[in-house]
């Protein structure tokens, strides 16, 4: 039997049983070890190190691999089919005695097969912030739970602690969710709609990196150029915003859609003029055929999407454009994927990142089945722009040999001694270096080139 005993503390009355929970949850959650790890876009690996923060703050144990864990934490894409086939076999994998709980996207984007194919502890959504130190307590003590309600509209503090993944770089989420219903896209069924967090608030977050110095902030969200529109504001006004805070650091501005970029075009590209703003701009057009993308519900024509590169391609002749294609979306020609082939050879941008078409759950894209183009004749285009695509990146990165200029190592490389950094227009250099170069701003001259990066020499 038990007995709550109470001890006078002059102006107030604290039961002692209290201090015998807390210290029991204290050191219950000291002896639990997560493991956390994160898939998937920019945003995804915020949200995942918001997780991992909040978890050591609440004195959990991170472990540092899914085999020395008691709890295992997913924090999971499913933009595409093939990313969440291999999400599925990732959490197939995690040994029955493991406590497992599912965060990110792939709840929210296909529940029923996640029900039906994984043994699960918990499910949390997207962004869960704190929500994942509840989560782990509950599956500790062996509940199963699912804490999706209103998952769509989380939007964590960005004063919870984060366990940073790079101590150079930071990333920003600025907003989620976006204003767009692409008909191939089941993102926004996880995301949301757009949910804009204020200037303000921001500009403090980024002033606190900075001071602890990161060298390198990513602007990311689901659609960066839709940011402040649910708050009388807009991207430009952030960029000019954070790039007046002091200090020595670099900003990388992430995807914008097409339409909503030109909505804001002379703004954007008069903030774009700073030098804290890498020149590197993410367009993604998706095809290169008006009737495709009227199907795919993208708001823009191609001579749209042409002016906005032919925009920042006049005010910054050097800048890096990225954009992203899909091949073989319902209904697509191959006179319309002829077009798509036109476009990238015409712009000739410096990367582009191929996708095969697949039919996402729930989406109206999922729905025109009777226009689906044949798998096989999906992989032949991939395999036909990719080496068009190549071709193209190889030449472009050809043209800085000889360049000599700054660059900001950001990340180690995959070979030993090896680091990669990045020049103003936020193009990967590799050098080779015995000594840590990481955050370090070096003079490097290009001496040679392959379609994805570039090789300097230290000067």
């Amino acid at each position: 039997m038990y007995v709550a005993v109470s001890c006078k503390f002059r102006s107030k009355e604290t039961p002692m049983f209290l201090f015998i929970i807390k210290a029991s949850n204290v050191m219950r959650c000291e002896a639990m070890r997560v493991f956390v790890k994160s898939y998937g876009c920019a945003a995804n690996l915020a949200d995942g190190e918001v997780l991992a923060g909040c978890l050591a703050k609440a004195r959990y144990k991170l472990a540092q691999s899914a085999a020395e864990a008691d709890v295992v934490i997913y924090n999971t894409c499913a933009v595409k089919a093939p990313t969440e086939n291999r999400m599925i076999e990732v959490l197939k994998r995690v040994p029955p005695e493991k406590k497992l709980i599912v965060a990110g996207c792939l709840p929210l984007i296909n529940f029923e097969r996640l029900q039906r194919e994984v043994r699960f502890d918990g499910v949390v959504g997207p962004a869960a912030g704190r929500k994942i130190v509840e989560a782990v307590k509950r599956v500790s003590e062996g509940r199963k739970i699912i804490m999706l309600t209103d998952a769509t509209e989380a939007m964590p503090s960005l004063d919870l602690p984060r366990l940073k993944a790079n101590s150079v770089t930071s990333i920003l989420p600025v907003n989620y969710g976006c204003l767009g219903m692409c008909a191939y896209c089941c993102v926004v069924f996880a995301r949301g709609r757009l949910r804009s967090y204020p200037i303000a608030k921001l500009v403090e977050k980024v002033q606190q990196d900075v001071a602890t110095g990161m060298k390198e902030l990513w602007i990311t969200s689901q659609d960066a150029a839709c940011y402040g529109r649910d708050i009388n504001t807009n991207l430009a006004a952030l960029l000019k915003a954070i790039c007046n805070v002091d200090g020595d650091f670099r900003v990388r501005v992430g995807m914008m859609t097409p339409n909503r970029a030109a909505d804001i075009l002379d703004e954007l590209i008069e903030a774009f003029e700073t030098p804290k703003i890498f020149k590197f701009v993410h367009l993604p057009v998706q095809s290169g055929d008006n009737d495709v993308l009227q199907r795919m519900c993208r708001f823009y024509s191609v001579q749209d999407f042409k002016e906005v590169v032919a925009a920042f391609r006049a005010a910054f002749p050097e800048i890096t454009f990225a954009t992203d294609v899909i091949c073989g979306f319902p209904g697509e020609t191959r006179e319309a994927f002829e077009n798509t082939l036109k476009l990238i050879n015409e712009i000739k941008p410096d990367i582009v990142n191929v996708s095969k078409f697949f039919p996402r759950p729930r989406t109206t894209a999922a729905a025109m089945q009777d226009d689906f183009v044949d798998l096989a004749e999906i992989k032949r285009r991939s395999t036909e722009v990719t080496k068009l695509v190549k071709q193209i990146s190889l030449a472009r990165n050809q043209n800085w040999i000889g360049w000599a200029g700054e660059v900001l190592i950001d990340e180690k490389g995959k070979t030993p001694s090896s680091w990669i950094g990045r020049n103003f227009a936020y193009k990967p250099v590799v050098v080779k270096s015995a000594e840590n170069l990481l955050g370090k701003m070096l003079q490097v001259k290009i001496v040679k080139a392959f379609p994805t990066y570039l090789v300097g020499k230290i000067e």
